[in-house]
């Protein structure tokens, strides 16, 4: 019973998360009227950061050199590669192509676990089924009637990132095994983020207009991208994949295309047809079939 509702936050942590995630995009497309992608990304962080050090200020002692390390390499990949490479793949390719190709991630996650985890959980025909029918669902989400125009640089950086969200998905799960407090790791993995950020911020020719955050709309998004998205949802996140696992956490990615059509139609007012309907049960169904166990896809024999 007790682990029934252990299981039941974990899925409740990362649902939250995909809720919050897939309504991040109206937040960023407003405030990119005012600031670059890398503007808003060290702003979003920063204010994370100082959020978790409010929430908590104890530090975080006794970590190994070993262990620091994996706080960095967390850091690089989920705070500030991902962001980063999937902001240039944006500038490279469509939409479409990089919120489809984003979708692998649950894909590398179950690779990379089965061999740096030693957990073979997600090698198994549902798993794969259910990645077949939810990629058939974001595809029709993400394209609905558009041509495929494929961009071998641009689509190339998104497969990246799915593969960089994937390795911060292992190491995440790797950092919950320390037993520290889930703020307090979050919060040194932010830290990394912003450190290894810095350098591109000259890459991007960061030069801030602080007055804008003066305009309410610009003050409460990037609040909204800050505290919600940044702090807490990076929490319930690391909490979902201690409890679940990399692999039942990162399926939860596929949801991201579907929230984003739900918000576009209550907020934005977007047309809803039927191949976005279509694709909304596919992405549905592929993310049941991905956490069906084993047995419930095995014939019961008689007598049992």
């Amino acid at each position: 019973m007790e682990h029934k509702t252990t299981a039941t936050v974990g899925h409740l942590a990362a649902l939250l998360t995909i809720i919050i995630w897939g309504t991040t995009f109206i937040s960023t497309k407003v405030l990119l009227t005012a600031f670059q992608p890398v503007e808003i990304l060290f702003f979003r962080f920063i204010l994370g950061f100082l959020a978790l050090l409010l929430a908590c200020p104890r530090r975080l002692k006794g970590m190994k050199a070993r262990q620091e390390l994996t706080f960095a390499a967390a850091g690089l990949c989920g705070i500030c590669l991902y962001y980063l490479l999937e902001n240039i793949a944006l500038t490279y390719t469509m939409a479409s192509n990089v919120g489809v190709i984003i979708s692998v991630a649950p894909f590398f996650t179950v690779l990379m676990s089965h061999l740096f985890l030693k957990q073979e959980e997600g090698l198994r025909a549902s798993f794969f089924l259910g990645f077949a029918v939810a990629m058939a669902g974001i595809g029709l989400i993400s394209f609905n009637g558009s041509a495929l125009q494929l961009n071998p640089l641009g689509d190339l950086l998104a497969l990246l990132a799915a593969f960089v969200w994937a390795c911060y998905s292992i190491l995440t799960k790797k950092i919950s095994e320390y037993g520290c407090n889930i703020i307090l790791t979050t919060r040194r993995i932010f830290f990394y983020g912003i450190l290894f950020m810095i350098p591109a911020l000259f890459l991007f020719d960061f030069q801030p207009d602080i007055s804008q955050f003066k305009n309410p709309a610009c003050l409460l998004n990037i609040l909204f991208l800050g505290l919600g998205a940044s702090a807490l949802c990076f929490v319930t996140w690391n909490l979902a994949v201690k409890i679940l696992g990399a692999v039942k956490t990162s399926i939860y990615i596929y949801m991201v295309p579907v929230i984003t059509v739900v918000t576009s139609v209550l907020i934005l007012h977007e047309p809803f047809t039927w191949m976005t309907g279509t694709g909304t049960l596919l992405t549905l169904a592929g993310l049941l079939l991905s956490e069906r166990k084993p047995g419930h896809l095995r014939p019961q024999k008689e007598g049992k």
